[in-house]
């Protein structure tokens, strides 16, 4: 039961991103282009091709499990200053909650980056395939 909680957490921690590129992407591009111009983000059609990129491909990496450290830090690029200049709880006080909850996926995306994808993931399987095993595979 242990070796499928990373990938359990992986997915949880990925569909938020993947269901927000796409509902950037196909429903509401002008408007979070708006959204992003409003609050003062500098080339806003450019930063939302690349926040959408980011949350669709980092959140499909972690998912399978390929490449999830690179894939949580293109996240991790995405969502600290979208977390600052979005919920920042000092100039809006209303937004306290959003950004706690930020701070804790934050959480979960620096343990994939620090621990990896775990073992059921495409990543485990490259590198038993290049016969590599991490220590912390062994436990499982």
């Amino acid at each position: 039961m242990q070796k499928f909680i990373p990938l359990i957490a992986r997915t949880f921690l990925a569909v938020i991103f993947v269901r927000s590129g796409f509902d950037k992407a196909f429903f509401n591009f002008a408007a979070t282009q708006q959204q992003m111009a409003e609050a003062g983000i500098p080339i806003p059609f450019v930063v939302l091709i690349f926040t959408i990129a980011f949350q669709i491909v980092g959140g499909i990496s972690l998912i399978l499990g390929y490449k999830a450290q690179i894939g949580a830090i293109l996240l991790l690029i995405f969502l600290v200053p979208a977390t600052l200049v979005f919920h920042n709880p000092i100039a809006d006080p209303s937004q306290t909650i959003d950004f706690m909850k930020n701070l804790a996926i934050l959480g979960g995306l620096l343990m994939v980056v620090s621990f990896g994808a775990g073992s059921l993931s495409l990543d485990a399987r490259t590198r038993e395939s290049k016969g590599y095993l991490r220590t912390t595979q062994l436990k499982e």
